[in-house]
């Protein structure tokens, strides 16, 4: 007889939907923390990204002033000054132009590379310094008029124009002159060298600095913020010495027409950016929050298992009660029905009667043997189970263990043989060997083969220090992946579960006990 496995307890269904959502809500808390953290690192970049804006901006519209005052219009002013658009006057070379006030100015004068006038009326355009090319002469011949009209600002008295021509950058800077009734007649002007004008990125990042000092410290520009200035075409024009990953990176644009759209790109120093958002860059908790989530998940999962290896024991305990039961009740129900007929002398000749006294001696050793396997197991689990070895004769204890388990094995059919070694003695518990053997031989008689020879050896190992004892049957055997389990409390063979041997499933752990014991 067999139970079939009984459907979870709701006590552990209970604890087991608890534990799953125990994991479930880690899982949110992590997911939720998780995003709050995306949250401020967004809102963070989004400060820096703000902030590289505001450096870039600050950084265009500082060059443009610098480009403006301090080299376009002392330009346009000393050509006024020596008359350069008058056609009766000889066009002066740069370096004869009078010098400004302006401290970059005198360097841009006399390092420029030519002076120009051009006639609006006739076309013709006169140069002194270096020349130009034919090609620069045709492009300033097609530009410089409409450039006059479209851009120039006749209140500010100062054009420029900024653009690759000839494969080179060039910076011309211009002014309009009238004549007596108002009316464009010349343009004069000069073309500087652009090396010349890059004192003006820098000079004025004291007074107008890229970012307020009270953000950054009051920290030399070029320890957090790098710039590239380039044409609207993208040829570039200047750039820092040194140069940053653009993490964190702006554009904007000059805002005067007549400078061409020059573009400017700062980026900030990624490992110094974070510190000008307030609370700095917030770092990732993913990893611990994965490692949480882990430790969670791993506790849960440890839970669950251990809640359905106590659903297993519960159902292996039900198998055991069950099988200790019927154990006990079919050598009960024989000693009591043979007593009842030597009692009541339905017994019809002495022949009769010797073999129910026998039936009644085999039930009572069953029975014996049994309450001892209970009695051992239960002292295991309290952990109070001793042995007191002695030194024995091994073939004397294994032959008499044999013989008294004769009766038993007679009752099926089984035979029993020994191939004992005499001589070998041992320091062992005579009574938990003696138990150990009964235990493998009532297993091998109970699943083995009706009419089968059992053998029971005894010899010493090849070195002579251990003695060596087996029980060799000729059973099924037993599957290689349950020959670890077999040795496990409760634990029966799954072919077995339903059969009609009956068993408890600790005879194998009670034997393994003792051979730990010694």
């Amino acid at each position: 007889m067999s139970l079939a496995p009984r459907p979870p307890r709701p006590r552990g269904v209970f604890i087991a939907a608890l534990l799953l959502l125990t994991l479930a809500l880690a899982g949110a808390l992590a997911l939720q923390a998780y995003r709050n953290f995306l949250g401020h690192k967004a809102t963070a970049e989004r400060v820096l990204h703000d902030y590289a804006r505001l450096a870039a901006a600050r950084f265009a519209n500082r060059t443009e002033m610098s480009f403006y005052y301090d080299a376009f219009s002392p330009a346009a002013d000393a050509l006024m000054r020596v008359k350069a658009g008058d056609p009766n006057v000889p066009l002066p070379p740069p370096s004869r132009l009078p010098a400004t006030t302006q401290p970059h100015a005198p360097d841009f004068l006399k390092l420029a590379h030519y002076t120009f006038r051009y006639d609006l009326r006739s076309g013709r355009l006169e140069t002194s310094g270096a020349a130009p090319s034919t090609l620069v002469r045709k492009w300033l011949r097609d530009t410089l008029p409409v450039h006059s009209r479209t851009v120039y600002d006749p209140k500010e008295k100062v054009g420029a124009i900024l653009q690759t021509v000839d494969a080179a950058p060039r910076a011309i800077v211009y002014t309009v002159v009238k004549d007596k009734v108002g009316t464009p007649r010349t343009i004069v002007g000069l073309e500087e060298d652009l090396h010349t004008l890059e004192p003006l990125y820098t000079a004025e990042n004291d007074q107008y600095p890229m970012l307020p000092k009270a953000l950054t410290g009051g920290v030399t520009e070029d320890s957090f913020s790098s710039a590239i200035v380039t044409e609207a075409n993208g040829v570039e024009l200047y750039r820092t010495p040194v140069q940053y990953a653009p993490t964190f990176a702006a554009q904007d644009s000059f805002e005067h027409p007549m400078m061409g759209g020059i573009r400017v790109k700062v980026a900030l120093r990624p490992d110094v950016a974070p510190k000008l958002a307030i609370g700095g860059m917030p770092r990732s908790n993913l990893p611990m929050l994965l490692s949480l989530l882990a430790v969670t998940a791993g506790l849960v999962v440890m839970a669950l298992l251990q809640l359905h290896r106590e659903n297993e024991l519960s159902r292996l305990r039900v198998d055991f009660v069950s099988g200790v039961s019927h154990e006990l009740r079919t050598p009960l129900a024989q000693i009591r029905m043979f007593s009842e007929t030597l009692l009541l002398g339905r017994v019809r000749s002495e022949t009769e009667q010797m073999r129910s006294l026998e039936i009644i001696d085999q039930e009572a050793r069953r029975l014996t043997h049994l309450v001892e396997n209970l009695l051992h197991f239960s002292r295991s689990e309290r952990q109070i189970a001793r042995l007191s070895p002695a030194p024995t004769a091994l073939a004397q204890l294994v032959r008499q263990t044999v013989e008294a388990f004769t009766p038993l094995a007679a009752a099926r059919g089984v035979a029993l043989a020994t191939e004992l070694h005499d001589g070998l003695v041992a320091p062992v518990d005579a009574d938990a060997l003696r138990q150990m053997l009964l235990n493998l031989l009532d297993n091998a008689v109970k699943y083995g083969s009706e009419e089968q020879t059992i053998t029971v050896g005894l010899r010493a190992s090849e070195r002579g220090r251990r003695a060596r004892i087996w029980v060799d049957d000729q059973g099924p055997g037993i599957p290689a992946a349950d020959r670890e389990r077999i040795w496990d409390r409760f634990w029966r063979l799954e072919r077995d579960r339903g059969s009609a041997v009956a068993g408890t499933g600790i005879g194998l752990s009670v034997v393994r006990e003792l051979v730990a014991l010694h």
